[in-house]
This record gives C-alpha cells, sequence and structure tokens, in this order.
C-alpha cells in the first residue's frame, strides 16, 4: 500500500469519526428533553390512575379501553392521525417563534385566517388541475397566516409592544373577520344555510389516504414542515440567528445579528405554519371553511410545543399522544364508564409535570452556574438563559 492511500484512509476514517462524534453529541442532547418528556407522560398517567381509583372506577379498563380507541384498529388510528394532523402545524408554529424567543398566543388566529384564505381560493371554480389549484390554495393559507403572523412580529420590532397582548388583540380580530366573511351577508358565504364558504373543488382538495376514512394527505404536509423546519433551525444561517435570538438578544447583538428583522421573520414563519394547519382542515377534513371551525387547535398547540420541548420531531411525537388522547376519549367512557373530561385533566397533568421537570432541570443547572463556577465547554448564557458577558473580564490584581 502506498503511503499516499493510507494517508488518504487515514484522513477518511478520521473525517467518518469526527461525522459520527458530532451526530451522537447532538443526539445526546436531545435524548435528555425527550426522556424528560416521556417522563412526564408517564407520570401524568400515573396521577391520572389515581383519579380514576378515587372516582370508583377501573384505571387499567380505562387505559385499555383508551389505547384500543386510539390504536385498536383501522379507523380509530385514522381518526388518531386526524386529530394529530392540526396539532402538529400548530405546534411546529408555536416552536419556531418560542425558538426566537417570543410566545406566539396567535396560533389560532392565525389558522383560522389560513382556513378562510384556503377555502375561499379552493371554492373557486376556475378549471385548473390539481397540481396547480392546490398550490394555490395552500400558498393562500399560508400568505393569509403568515401576513397576520408578521404583524406582532413588526410591531414588536418597531415599538416594542408585546407580542402576548398583540396576538391575543388579533385573535379576536381574526374572529371577526371570519364571522363577517361567511356572515349572511359575507362576500364569501356560500349558497348553503351554514355560514360557510362554498364547498372545495375536487382539484383543490387534499385526498384522503385510506378509502372511507378521514385520514387525509394533509398528514404528510404536516411530517414534510416538521423535516423542513428541523432544516431551517438547524441546518440553515437563518435558524442559527433566530436560535440566537432567542437565547440570547445581548449575544445576537454582540454578533451583528439584526434582531427587529429575525423576529419579525420568525413570526411570518410561524403564521405561515399555523395558516397551513388551518388549510389541511379546510381542504382536508371539512371539505369547506366554517366560521370558527377550530376547536382551539391554536392554544392546544401552546401545549404541544410544550411537552414536544419545541423541536419538530418531538412535537410530533406529542401531537399523536394528544391525538390518541382526543380519540380514545369517547372508547374510555362508554367502556369503562370515566368522564371524558378525563382526557382533559391527563392533558393538564402532561403540562404540569413537563413545566416542573423543565423547572428543576433549570434549578439544578443555576445551581452549577452559580457566580465563580462556569461549566467547561458550555455557554451558561444558552443553558440558563442568562445575558452573556460580552465584556472582558479583569485580569488579575498588579502585585
Amino acid at each position: 500500500m502506498s503511503p499516499e492511500r493510507g494517508d488518504s484512509r487515514a484522513w477518511t476514517q478520521t473525517a467518518g469519526d469526527r461525522a459520527v462524534g458530532g451526530w451522537l453529541a447532538k443526539l445526546g442532547g436531545t435524548l435528555p428533553a425527550l426522556t424528560s418528556s416521556a417522563a412526564a407522560l408517564v407520570a401524568a398517567l400515573l396521577v391520572g390512575a389515581v383519579v380514576i381509583v378515587v372516582s370508583g372506577e377501573d384505571p387499567v379498563l380505562a387505559y385499555r379501553a383508551l389505547l384500543d380507541g386510539a390504536f385498536g384498529g383501522v379507523r380509530p388510528l385514522s381518526e388518531t392521525l386526524v386529530a394529530a394532523t392540526p396539532l402538529i402545524f400548530g405546534g411546529l408554529a408555536f416552536s419556531l417563534a418560542f425558538r426566537a424567543g417570543l410566545f406566539n398566543i396567535g396560533v389560532e388566529g392565525q389558522l383560522i385566517l389560513g382556513g378562510l384564505g384556503a377555502g375561499a381560493v379552493g371554492a373557486l371554480t376556475l378549471g385548473l388541475p390539481m397540481l396547480i389549484h392546490l398550490p394555490l390554495a395552500l400558498a393562500a393559507a399560508a400568505l393569509c397566516g403568515g401576513l397576520w403572523g408578521a404583524l406582532p412580529g413588526a410591531l414588536k420590532a418597531r415599538t416594542g409592544a408585546h407580542e402576548v397582548i398583540t396576538t391575543i388583540m388579533l385573535n379576536y380580530l381574526a374572529y371577526r373577520i371570519s364571522a363577517y366573511a361567511v356572515g349572511s351577508t359575507g362576500p364569501l358565504k356560500g349558497n348553503a344555510q351554514l355560514p360557510a364558504t362554498d364547498p372545495v373543488v375536487p382539484a383543490a382538495t387534499l385526498v384522503p389516504l385510506l378509502e372511507r376514512q378521514r385520514v387525509h394527505s394533509g398528514l404528510f404536509l404536516g411530517l414534510a414542515a416538521a423535516a423542513v423546519l428541523w432544516y431551517l433551525l438547524f441546518r440553515t444561517t437563518f435558524g442559527y440567528r433566530v436560535r440566537t435570538v432567542g437565547l440570547s438578544r445581548g449575544a445576537a447583538a454582540y454578533a451583528g445579528i439584526d434582531w427587529g428583522r429575525t423576529i419579525t421573520l420568525a413570526m411570518l414563519g410561524s403564521g405561515l405554519l399555523a395558516g397551513l394547519g388551518g388549510a389541511a382542515e379546510v381542504l382536508g377534513l371539512q371539505g369547506r371553511y366554517y366560521d370558527r371551525f377550530s376547536p382551539g387547535y391554536g392554544f392546544t398547540a401552546i401545549a404541544i410545543g410544550l411537552v414536544g420541548r419545541n423541536h419538530p420531531a418531538g412535537i410530533v411525537l406529542a401531537a399523536l399522544v394528544f391525538g390518541a388522547l382526543n380519540s380514545g376519549a369517547t372508547a374510555m367512557q362508554s367502556v369503562a364508564g370515566t368522564s371524558k373530561e378525563l382526557v382533559q385533566i391527563l392533558q393538564a397533568l402532561v403540562i404540569l409535570a413537563v413545566a416542573a421537570l423543565s423547572a428543576g432541570q433549570r434549578l439544578h443547572l443555576g445551581q452549577r452556574f452559580r457566580p465563580g463556577r462556569t461549566a467547561v465547554g458550555g455557554d451558561r448564557a444558552s443553558v440558563v438563559g442568562m445575558e452573556p458577558e460580552i465584556e472582558p473580564r479583569p485580569g488579575p490584581p498588579a502585585v
């Protein structure tokens, strides 16, 4: 073997080892978050079992009925996926804004206006093929939701108006716009007596995935959105700016990142994802836009983002868990005799458990990074959420 070939193989092996080591390091940083969320779910189920016992019911029978109602056949699995689809979009929308340090409570309004835009374009009889009409309807939803999300981002960047206040106000404004658009004299009112648009034409429909089941191709659209968001957050300079701004505005300014532009774009992307979630419901499930078609997907999305630790993979898993709880609630009530409201209690317990574990971890890290102690090879600003020390440390006193 020539020395050149040996050196080449050695270099290739070293590069491969570095790549594998980097992948394992990133996986090692993700696993604790997923493990803590799984532990929170188990804790919530245990507390829920205590609640079931106190109410005089059998927790084993109840949870068995819950699993059968969520995964025990083609139809239950289909209903679980149907319930999870809008939650995937909503959770992704919330997580993108949260990564930028913003608390987007306006996912509900952005989702509603996205559905309205998709329903309006999807109901037009344009004579276009599906390859053109369906993307047009999705683009209309993304545009409506994105602009509605970008507005509070721009207000915060320009005036400092807090996004929690502005997004709550815009939610109510979105409700009023929807009520007017499909009201008795609204411009988008269909021929039916219901407050809704005309039915979506077949060329703009998200087709069902299974015959005689409600699960539709919007599920694949949500999974694709999760993959794209993961790539944007962790493989692009835009994602680096978003995460830096979210961790520390001071660090972002020190690195020359435009804070106002970054948070506006993050809110634009958040609203875009929420709008696509509304489109998935209108074009894939409802068949037309109904006023206030959402039972609160945008607010549940906040819980999805928190339980999924604002990571796209975790959000997909959290949405499936909440979808399973929703679809299995009826079976749990009919078989075990437990109340359907128990599912809402379980969801609340999951959120509380995740919050408690997260607070415990932050407290532990805060003790590790107390004054006088610094982690080796780590950034305490990124872990604890503190402002970085950008000024130089004072030197040793002169002797």
